[in-house]
Order: C-alpha cells, then sequence, then structure tokens
C-alpha cells in the first residue's frame, strides 16, 4: 500500500483571505459605482435641484389659478368677470359683436353663419 505525501502549498494558507479581498473588491467597487453609487448621488442631487424648481414654478401657478378661482366665489362674484372667463373658456361670442382676433379662433353660437 502507498501513501501519497503532500507538501504544504503556501497557497493552502492563502485561499480563504484571498477569496474575501475578492468578494470585498467586488461588491466595493459596485456600491461605489453602481446604481446608487457616487455618480448617481451626484445626478440625484441634480435632479433633486431641477425638481424643487419645477416645484416653485407650479405653486406660482397654482396661486395664479386659486386667485382666478377666489374672482369667482358667490361673495365676490362681479358679473364683468364672470363673463371675460366664459367667454374665454368657451371660445364664444354672440352673434351681434364684432371681435378683433389676433390668433385665436372665435366661435358663434348661430350654426346659420357657418
Amino acid at each position: 500500500m502507498y501513501t501519497r505525501q503532500r507538501r504544504q502549498s503556501p497557497l493552502r494558507l492563502l485561499w480563504l483571505p484571498l477569496a474575501t479581498a475578492a468578494f470585498v473588491g467586488y461588491f466595493g467597487y459596485h456600491a461605489y459605482s453602481g446604481v446608487y453609487g457616487v455618480p448617481a448621488l451626484k445626478r440625484m442631487q441634480g435632479e433633486v435641484v431641477e425638481l424643487k424648481t419645477r416645484l416653485d414654478n407650479l405653486r406660482e401657478q397654482r396661486a395664479v389659478l386659486e386667485k382666478r378661482v377666489s374672482y369667482l366665489k358667490p361673495d365676490s362674484l362681479d358679473a364683468d368677470i364672470l363673463d371675460i372667463e366664459a367667454r374665454t373658456s368657451l371660445n364664444l361670442v354672440r352673434p351681434d359683436e364684432v371681435v378683433i382676433s389676433f390668433g385665436a379662433v372665435q366661435h358663434s353660437r348661430d350654426k346659420s353663419l357657418d
């Protein structure tokens, strides 16, 4: 019967630390440059600035719309403002009115004029 003698290899002692270093290096690289890494963080910070600017613009538009709506509330209703808003929204004129149009198409309620 033969017994085989093996020499002690230095790699036998190093394979676990090398595998661990490769494992940590792989995940460290992807943590730094992956989907949520440093470049993505800078991109997201730029998006935050852009979205805050957009939010401010939307808030300004909302304030303008709320002011226009406040004119139409029953306690502050003005007939002239109501007439102007209705004509603008519906894009209609009466047959006895003369309108000078600067690009907007006006429609008449009377279909016989067409």
